[in-house]
């Protein structure tokens, strides 16, 4: 191999080995192939599913809708390719640049705009944005959340043509969270406010996003503590650095009891029990055990329409040409018109 291929090839694989986490592709859409190319990348913006982490999932992965998804116990799943643009921002705007899609990665994390979220999702998120940061060489004040980039159409109860920012995602514009991402600056002005391309429709929104609002002081103090008696420690720093807190802080946090110890606990959803019997082999089968078609797949329903959270269940079916397939086996980028979709009534 010559040197200049070498040096090439190097050049092509530095991005992936930054992003040695462990990240599922169970989900990666169909859509990736569509999708155009990024031609920069500015911002990491943070959401919030607002949902379940299920039917985010289906949703997020039918629609490509995000770059990553990160679970409530701390699993990232790929989404959309990171350079590709996911469909995330929707109606947005950043410092007079309309569609943020064109110069974002989304990051969606399952839970709630005003919710606190476990240690675990948090640190996965850190993980993920101190990945993306070093391969996209951003500062921290460019880790925004979809508050600051996102804004509502107009309805009949606002005459301009917009009703301000939307609240998704706004816990990840506080300092507590902020600290526990490892982020240790923000963005302090809206320039589009400032410039009047926008108004302020929610008053307690933007004390959030630009004051000193913060109403998961108190979930995440106690988690502080540790980090700041391992301060006096003699470390390397990097992230062998944050594997010796995270287990430091685990210690510690087992010999006392308290609500911080319930969160640190939390444990992943658990998995759709799959009955010890065979799976069925037939339709004959099928009814037997009291299934009953709920629908078909056609190009106006997809099997998400008609299962919903189901459509890839284990004790979920399709049927075609006589052939039974289980919704955990079934290729969404393979489904087929006319799949008939069998759930337990």
């Amino acid at each position: 191999m010559s040197k200049a291929l070498g040096i090439a090839l190097l050049a092509c694989l530095a991005p992936f080995a930054l992003l040695a986490l462990d990240i599922s592709n169970r989900y990666r859409s169909p859509r990736n192939p569509e999708r155009k190319v990024r031609k920069s990348t500015e911002l990491i913006v943070l959401h919030t599913t607002e949902a379940p982490a299920q039917s985010s999932l289906n949703k997020l992965s039918e629609r490509g809708e995000a770059h990553f998804c990160i679970a409530e116990d701390g699993s990232i799943y790929r989404i959309v390719d990171r350079d590709r643009e996911a469909f995330h921002a929707g109606r947005s705007m950043w410092n007079g640049k309309e569609d943020v899609d064109k110069f974002s990665v989304g990051i969606e994390c399952v839970g709630y705009h005003d919710k606190p979220m476990p240690p675990a999702q948090l640190k996965a998120i850190a993980a993920l944005v101190a990945e993306l940061k070093k391969m996209y060489r951003l500062q921290d004040a460019q880790v925004v959340c979809h508050s600051h980039v996102a804004y509502g159409a107009p309805n009949k109860w606002q005459k301009r043509n917009h009703r301000g920012r939307k609240r998704c995602g706004m816990l990840f514009a506080m300092p507590s969270v902020r600290r526990e991402l490892g982020l240790k600056a923000k963005p302090k002005v809206d320039r589009d406010v400032q410039a009047r391309r926008l108004a302020v429709g929610d008053e307690y929104l933007r004390k959030v996003l630009y004051g000193n609002v913060d109403t998961m002081r108190s979930h995440y103090a106690s988690l502080a503590k540790p980090r700041q008696e391992a301060k006096p420690k003699q470390d390397s720093g990097g992230i062998f650095s944050w594997f010796r807190y995270s287990q430091d802080k685990g210690a510690k946090t087992a010999a006392r009891p308290s609500a911080t110890v319930k969160s640190a606990k939390l444990q992943p959803p658990p998995k759709a029990v799959i009955s010890a019997q065979a799976p069925p082999q037939s339709i004959a089968e099928l009814k037997a055990r009291g299934y009953r078609i709920a629908g078909y797949v056609t190009p106006e329903k997809s099997a998400s329409k008609i299962a919903g959270g189901r459509w890839n269940s284990p004790d979920t079916y399709y049927t075609i040409r006589n052939k039974v397939i289980s919704g955990d086996k079934v290729n969404p980028a393979k489904m087929e018109i006319g799949m008939a979709i069998w759930l337990k009534m």
